[in-house]
């Protein structure tokens, strides 16, 4: 059986899963989506545009407003919030209607991974960047089975019936934060210790975390550039039938799964510069090659898998610095990381279509990736050079559930080495 720790970064997981299918849900059913709302498939698009906008209003300002709330209730409320969105969403009869509830359903998504990422380093005193990289595996897999499985569904039923499916695992996720994720203290408010928003606002003073925020957004939009075209690309460039695309996609999601948790442990085992460095340079090579190489279904399927997975592994030591760099004070700051990853997504698919539209070839989107990755790398290295000693880990302490920080070692480590 998982012991106490394992047991709560698996419902977090879980959780994760719920949100991640939810948000990528509408992928794989816009035609569907559009027919039913008697709309075209590209207006049926601002679905996933609304939910997106969602994320990063909703980030820093609901995390923002519940930053002297326990973690724990906090992140049950966000995850029911979530399937409320969801089984509403659901009901709506119109696409205005459900345009609206997208939206609304985006605002807690990124306070969530803020909350738990945070909550996930706290819960071990060493291997923080694990220990969050085990709760983001849970947006990495839907991908891998939760997109194409809600797909599948949503073909072959109603995309009605996958929303309400995608709100009962969130539901479950939500007792099991309940049953599973420790809950600490309360803290006095009048406490020096409590935790204020101006703290959390005092955060961002430090310019590492808005460079790290411009790395995460930049060299995500690398990978949402390729991403978002993914399918055009493999059916008209490398003459992969269309039935093959969700398989592809697997693969794809593969990638962003073992990168994530590859590169969690590197980044807990090594410095997290030079994983960054490596991570991010890697992703400009496989890019470029990527291009070149996209006419051939070997060398396709092959980069399909290595792209997500080099751009990926940067992430856990990206997110294990903001929160490090925030101190005593990681909420916003950690929020700010998931809407960062939504801006990513929405700047790597807007310069993607640009090149597509200019005539340059729907293989085109990975010259715009090899473009943002080395941006993303110059931004990387400068943050290192200016910070000197490069970007360092916290492992001493940690930060309770009230927001106040303490000593760690009374914590179970959970992830083993091997």
């Amino acid at each position: 059986m998982f012991n106490p720790v394992r047991r709560a970064l698996l419902v977090l997981a879980i959780c994760s899963f719920g949100l991640g299918t939810g948000e990528f849900v509408a992928l794989g059913l816009l035609p569907d989506m559009a027919h039913d709302l008697d709309v075209s498939v590209p207006q049926a698009g601002n679905l996933i545009s609304a939910y997106a906008i969602g994320v990063v209003i909703g980030a820093p300002l609901l995390t923002a407003a519940s930053v002297r709330f326990p973690r724990k209730g906090l992140l049950i409320s966000l995850v029911v919030a979530l399937a409320v969105g969801n089984l509403v969403s659901a009901l709506m009869p119109g696409f205005y209607g459900l345009l609206v509830m997208r939206f609304l359903s985006g605002l807690p998504h990124g306070a969530f991974f803020g909350v738990a990422a945070v909550q996930a380093s706290n819960l071990v005193a060493r291997k923080k960047s694990q220990a969050m990289a085990v709760v983001f595996a849970g947006l990495t897999i839907a991908n891998v089975v939760g997109v194409p499985l809600t797909t599948y569904i949503g073909q072959n039923t109603s995309w009605r019936l996958v929303l309400v499916l995608v709100a009962v695992v969130e539901l479950i996720g939500a007792l099991g934060v309940l049953a599973a994720v420790p809950r600490s203290e309360r803290v006095d408010p009048s406490s020096p210790d409590a935790p204020h928003l101006r703290h959390e606002l005092g955060a961002f003073r430090n310019k590492q975390i808005w460079l790290s925020l411009g790395v995460a957004t930049i060299g995500g939009g690398a990978t949402f550039a390729t991403f978002s075209y993914i399918a055009p690309m493999m059916t008209e460039v490398a003459g992969y039938a269309e039935s093959s695309i969700t398989p592809l996609l697997v693969l794809f999601g593969l990638g962003m799964t073992f990168g994530n948790l590859i590169g969690a442990r590197l980044s807990d085992r090594f410095d997290a510069t030079p994983v960054i460095y490596g991570a991010m340079a890697a992703n400009v090579v496989i890019a470029g090659i990527f291009f070149f190489a996209s006419s051939s279904r070997i060398a396709s399927a092959v980069l399909i898998f290595l792209f997500p997975f080099s751009n990926t592994m940067a992430f856990p030591a990206l997110q294990n610095r903001i929160i490090s760099m925030a101190g005593g004070a990681p909420n916003l700051a950690a929020a700010s990381m998931h809407a960062a990853f939504n801006i990513a997504n929405s700047l790597g698919a807007w310069l993607g279509g640009l090149t597509i539209a200019a005539g340059w070839g729907y293989n085109s989107p990975n010259l715009v990736a090899v473009g943002l990755g080395m941006l993303g790398v110059l931004i990387a290295v400068y943050a290192g050079h200016t910070q000197g000693s490069g970007v360092t880990v916290v492992r001493t302490t940690t930060t309770g559930d009230d927001g106040h920080t303490g000593n760690a070692r009374h914590r179970e480590e959970a992830l083993t080495e091997g």
